[in-house]
């Protein structure tokens, strides 16, 4: 192992320094397919590479009935020239051909082939414009590829159980003389049934927070349109949109909201101050305004919540050597981010349009932005009651400081943020007042040597999400507190040497880590998971006219998930070196691991 951090290729030459002469945040540079050195490729066999994210099962075996489930195959499609062309669509319905028709779990299975020159490929799955799965196509290789991407879906339940809907999905490819890989994809949906002995049931009756949404609708884009679903957000000052109206008789409101960069920020937090930028004459060169971004999400012009998101790396980022076989935390299954809004719902339940709107802070284009609104529904009553009592809003602390002479210098970016929201419903469940919290705290610094040719980045991002609702229905008084703590750690160095004629060889490392602990609890019952997953990668390539033409990339990565209520853990300790997987343990016996905080720490 390296002394450098076991990396995580950061090089999608969007860490293409100032003193470089190609531009920054360009394509990253493809694998050539033809004329390779042998050491960029795994050893030649009749099939393809397997790429995967390492994750948890599923479902887990704590939720995996004996009998196989029902599957329900929706769609193929092979994804050639695609870029800004209409998204693939096709009917969907409740399978009619499984023997059963309630479903303990119902987990999205996407598979697909590629042979060929490609780029990565960002792409979208939608329900009648709900999304399902925000994702990354994997980089083909001269052999061929094969990934697949497994999702629990089953708290769209309720969408899941209607007839005649859309299903839609957009990866916008491009194929030419140069760029050759076609994506044949499949999508099927696999449905676990409910077994009667012991079996856990979906819904659980008189839990506000661990029964599933009754409503699910889109904010999103309409069909049709010649792209994605999701609203793209240009800049600083572009605020995306729709309005909706919901049923008025909605006792809670959950959004979820899908986040993904792009071109100029999709190394976002590689960016270097505007003034570093003119002072070296380099605003039109490389992306700028600073490393902070925040996604921010109001509802009628009303700040109601915000998304501090992680730090997504794409499988062509950094070094898309170091992603092979072994995709970045996030990639294939991109995370979302679940806003409390139900103390708006005295505002939402007057039958009435309103807009959900969502910007980002200092962006640069483009950010593909879209959301779920979960809603919970009493089927008593016609109509709900609520006011709004408070939304504390905190102004976002942001301090910059800049010290650069020339192309070399130190940058640091710190941020805070909270928000606080209270209201009351009354229903025939009761009368419940909840209060949603939101704390975020921001670092990072950013150092450039060796006159921009050498570039550190060193970020963490901690979130603290709280939602405490109680409710009074005659002397009962329950109560139900979600609390969910995450921490999201970065760290890359990425040194270029210009190797003339056209060329460079690039030196990455990376780590990268989320940490994220969980706590449900009533007055009679508390649950918690804890999950600890980290990645170092270390990649070495050539570069010459933007192809690839020798490297080798190594990552390592220890995932240790553990929930006490249900007894389910998952632990795997798994390691690549060009393309082989070198050892790769797993175990889903609970046990305390000391590897993560030992060699995976971020404090």
């Amino acid at each position: 192992m390296h002394s450098l951090l076991f990396s995580l290729l950061f090089t999608s030459l969007s860490l293409l320094h100032p003193s470089t002469a190609l531009p920054p945040h360009r394509p990253p540079p493809s694998i050539a397919t033809n004329s390779l050195s042998s050491s960029i490729h795994a050893p030649p066999v009749p099939h393809p590479t397997v790429f995967f994210e390492v994750t948890k099962p599923t479902p887990p075996p704590s939720t995996t009935t004996t009998t196989a489930p029902c599957s329900h195959h929706l769609l193929s499609h092979d994804f050639a020239h695609t870029y800004s062309q209409p998204p693939v669509t096709a009917l969907y319905s409740p399978p009619s051909h499984c023997p059963f028709t309630r479903y303990s779990s119902v987990v999205l299975e996407f598979t697909s082939t590629c042979k060929g020159r490609q780029f990565d490929r960002i792409f979208g799955v939608w329900l009648n414009g709900v999304e399902l799965l925000r994702s990354c196509s994997a980089e083909p290789t001269r052999e061929g590829i094969f990934w697949k991407v497994r999702k629990d879906i089953t708290k769209y339940y309720s969408l899941l159980l209607q007839s005649n809907q859309t299903i839609a999905i957009y990866l916008g490819n491009v194929v030419d003389k140069t760029y050759t890989g076609v994506y044949h994809v499949n999508l099927t949906f696999h449905y676990y049934p409910i077994e009667n002995h012991g079996g856990k049931n979906h819904r659980k009756l008189g839990n506000l927070y661990e029964n599933f949404a009754d409503l699910i609708l889109p904010i999103s884009r309409n069909l049709p349109l010649n792209d994605g679903l999701w609203f793209e957000v240009e800049n600083s000052s572009d605020v995306e949109s729709k309005s909706v109206s919901i049923p008025r008789n909605a006792y809670r409101a959950v959004l979820e909201v899908y986040v993904s960069f792009h071109e100029n920020d999709e190394f976002w937090y590689t960016n270097l101050p505007n003034d570093y930028l003119v002072a070296n004459n380099m605003s039109n060169q490389q992306p700028g305004n600073g490393a902070f971004r925040e996604v921010l999400v109001s509802l009628d012009g009303e700040l109601v919540g915000s998304v501090w998101p992680f730090t997504v790396i794409f499988t062509g980022g950094i070094n898309p050597l170091v992603w092979r076989p072994i995709s970045a935390i996030g990639s294939f299954n991109l995370p979302s981010y679940d806003i409390e809004i139900t103390p708006f719902l005295g505002k939402l339940l007057d039958g009435k349009p309103h807009d959900i709107s969502f910007s980002v802070t200092n962006s640069l284009n483009v950010w593909y932005i879209d959301a779920n609104l979960h809603l919970w529904l009493d089927n008593k009553v016609e109509v709900v009651k609520g006011q709004l009592l408070e939304n504390n809003v905190e102004s976002l602390t942001l301090w910059t400081k800049s010290h650069f002479k020339g192309l070399n210098g130190k940058f640091y970016a710190g941020a805070s943020r909270s928000i606080m929201s209270k209201g009351w419903v009354e229903s025939s469940k009761g009368y419940m007042t909840t209060i949603s919290i939101q704390k975020f705290d921001f670092e990072n610094y950013n150092v450039l040597r060796n006159d921009g040719s050498l570039q550190t980045v060193n970020q963490t991002i901690d979130l603290n999400t709280t939602v405490l609702t109680k409710l009074y229905k005659g002397f009962a008084c329950p109560f139900y507190k979600t609390e969910s703590l995450k921490k999201f750690g970065l760290f890359v160095y990425t040194n270029q040497v210009d190797e003339g004629n056209n060329s460079y060889s690039l030196l990455s490392n990376v780590t990268l880590g989320l940490n994220e602990d969980k706590i449900f609890a009533t007055e009679s019952v508390v649950s918690s998971s804890m999950l600890r997953n980290r990645q170092r990668g270390e990649g070495t390539m050539v570069v010459k006219n933007n192809l690839v033409s020798s490297g080798l990339g190594s990552t390592h990565q220890v995932y240790d998930y553990n929930e006490n209520k249900g007894g389910f853990c998952y632990f795997r300790n798994v390691s690549s070196h060009n393309y082989t997987i070198v050892f790769d343990q797993v175990t889903d016996k609970c046990k305390v691991n000391t590897l993560l905080s030992n060699v995976f720490s971020f404090d």
